[in-house]
């Protein structure tokens, strides 16, 4: 009996200790198969940090690459479009069968080269954004200013193209004084849109009693306004 006790205590003992290194060798196989798995998934963050930058780098090369590719465009698309393929934007006429950039060229012939040359942009702009006839509105000016031969002392000192009345006066006079060119012009097509082509007066001849006291004041106009389209 005592044998039997015996035997079956050393069979426990035998079992707990095999059960312990089973145990034991199973956590040891887990820590290393998480070890595993750990280092993988570290590779595999490595390389895809590594793509994800050589991406970066791949979009930033292209970002700066773009002006390039954007120069190269139109010869691409002239090797490979044929010319009958090729859609050419219509004009954009803005009056008289003219361009803006047209029209301001025609004003600026007729400008001459005294102190209002160049104005030809600023006058036909104002002018169409206003509802003024930017012939006529030139045809006065010429005729006020005779900057067509040599500008006026009232142009040069105090900036009035259409011989406008009003405050502040030039030197002190009745004629009204404007602090550059640019605000004497718009001025003057200013005062043409609100007090003549607003009410109607949108023609030479009804213009003419209004604007000036001359009875061949629009006969003049008119000769400005006939070189100006011919030129």
């Amino acid at each position: 009996m005592r044998r039997l006790k015996i035997t079956i205590t050393l069979i426990f003992v035998v079992g707990v200790l095999l059960l312990s290194a089973g145990i034991a060798l199973y956590s040891e196989e887990s820590i290393q198969k998480i070890q595993n798995i750990t280092k993988v998934r570290e590779i595999d963050i490595k390389d895809i940090s590594a793509s994800a930058s050589m991406v970066f780098k791949e979009e930033n090369n292209s970002s700066k690459n773009a002006s390039n590719t954007s120069r190269n465009i139109l010869t691409e698309l002239n090797m490979k479009v044929s010319p009958a393929s090729v859609i050419i934007p219509p004009r954009v006429e803005v009056y008289d069968s003219l361009t803006m950039e047209e029209l301001a060229e025609k004003l600026n012939r007729n400008l001459g080269n005294d102190y209002i040359a160049g104005k030809g942009y600023l006058i036909a702009t104002e002018c169409l954004a206003r509802g003024v006839d930017p012939y006529i509105a030139v045809a006065i000016m010429l005729h006020e200013t005779g900057c067509k031969s040599n500008c006026s002392s009232l142009t040069r000192s105090c900036n009035n193209v259409g011989g406008q009345k009003g405050y502040p006066g030039c030197n002190g006079g009745s004629y009204k004084a404007f602090a550059t060119l640019d605000e004497g012009i718009v001025g003057f097509i200013s005062n043409l849109e609100k007090n003549y082509f607003k009410v109607g007066l949108t023609t030479i001849d009804t213009i003419g009693p209004r604007y000036a006291e001359s009875t061949t004041w629009p006969q003049k106009i008119h000769w400005y306004v006939d070189q100006i389209r011919a030129n």
